[in-house]
């Protein structure tokens, strides 16, 4: 496949939630069941956000948070099963990394189930002693506690 039409974009208000949804639902077994408004969300408070176009059709996606110097996440890393192999997430991983909010922390996490040994030829180590994870499944009513604090 010739993908030298393909473009990679950075501008989040060009991303159609309904799009991203498909991709997701399509290219991924952990975000089968997301909102809308929680992906627009997660996009508003992620920088960067790449894109991956085939004129106008989404085919990757994936974005990152970060601190700017110590630490950065990036998440919900995507392509389209039809255009997998051509380098495409290869490309896109390295966009986020070299993005100036990304290429200059000490640490980048990732996590993944099935693909540990694409991340691994692009860099990425496994890291079994330091992540930990907290399931937050009652999230706290941070207004009515800082309310309650307040009162204090």
């Amino acid at each position: 496949m010739d993908c030298s039409h393909i473009q990679f974009c950075l501008d989040k208000s060009r991303i159609d939630l309904d799009k991203l949804q498909e991709l997701l639902t399509l290219s991924s077994f952990w975000a089968k069941n997301r909102r809308i408004e929680d992906m627009a969300t997660a996009i508003s408070n992620s920088n960067p956000v790449v894109t991956v176009w085939d004129n106008e059709r989404l085919i990757g996606f994936a974005r990152a948070t970060s601190d700017g110097i110590y630490r950065a996440a990036i998440w919900d890393v995507v392509i389209h099963p039809d255009y997998r192999g051509y380098g495409l997430g290869c490309k896109l991983v390295e966009t986020v990394l070299t993005h100036p909010i990304v290429n200059k922390v000490e640490r980048v996490y990732l996590t993944t189930t099935n693909h540990k040994s694409f991340y691994q030829r692009i860099g990425f180590q496994p890291n079994t002693t330091t992540t930990m994870v907290l399931h937050n499944n009652q999230p706290v009513d941070s207004v009515s506690l800082l309310e309650e604090q307040v009162k204090m």
